[in-house]
């Protein structure tokens, strides 16, 4: 019998943490609860977990500072925030601590474990190769170089570019969640960074064009999915 992802969730509300830890044991993982960052430190050190879901508000320790203590121990572990903040410099510093996705409340179970399926796909699907090199139908992506490739013929990227193909190759054939990608990218979800997103999706369009069997779809209202027929 396969062994129960193990979650790591610190959430200081009584009823949401007892909630989402039922829910995410009906869903198959095994949840470990902690009501405040010490404990969830405590917990974090005695056992191996495969994510962590850490509410940003918390008493005795934040989330923030949490989560910069477990990625000390451990670079490599999902983190994923849960917050009622919406301040852009809040979720600046999530991700510039290293969050793999950020929540805001009031937010559905359904969303939750979206989010953490995805997570754990990436995780595991870069377990065995390289995960600055994407292949992309025909071509061949190198993040770090910025570089498309396909039949020899060598495309240059923009850093923004090359940012943005990366986090849709990270997601491919799932969708990318808009708000997901302009935060990460952009830090801010305004209209204007929005709609420069937009342009940007444009371009990548053109690049790909080359293999026919390559599309970024539009999904209406939440963002963008980039097929590649051979992906994993």
């Amino acid at each position: 019998m396969e062994e129960k992802l193990r979650i790591l969730l610190c959430e200081d509300d009584e009823n949401l943490g007892m909630l989402l830890r039922e829910y995410l044991q009906a869903k198959g993982f095994n949840a470990e609860l902690c009501p405040d960052g010490e404990a969830g430190y405590k917990a974090f050190l005695k056992n191996k977990f495969d994510l962590c879901v850490l509410d940003v508000m918390m008493p005795k320790k934040d989330g923030f500072t949490l989560a910069q203590e477990i990625r000390a121990a451990n670079a490599e572990i999902p983190i994923i925030f849960l917050t009622a903040k919406t301040l852009k410099e809040d979720i600046f510093e999530g991700f510039k601590i290293g969050a793999d996705d950020y929540i805001t409340k009031p937010f559905s179970m359904e969303e939750l474990i979206f989010r953490i399926e995805a997570i754990l796909r990436r995780v595991r699907g870069k377990k065995n190769k390289e995960s600055n090199i994407y292949k992309i139908g025909r071509f061949t992506f190198d993040i770090q170089k910025q570089l498309l490739t396909i039949d020899g013929t060598q495309t240059k990227l923009t850093t923004k570019e090359s940012e943005l193909l990366g986090l849709l190759c990270a997601h491919a054939n799932e969708i990318l969640q808009r708000d997901f990608a302009l935060k990460t990218i952009w830090i801010d979800d305004n209209y204007f960074n929005a709609r420069s997103m937009d342009v940007y999706i444009t371009k990548l369009r053109k690049h790909l064009k080359a293999d026919e069997n390559i599309e970024i779809i539009n999904i209406h209202g939440k963002g963008y999915k980039l097929i590649i027929p051979d992906a994993e």
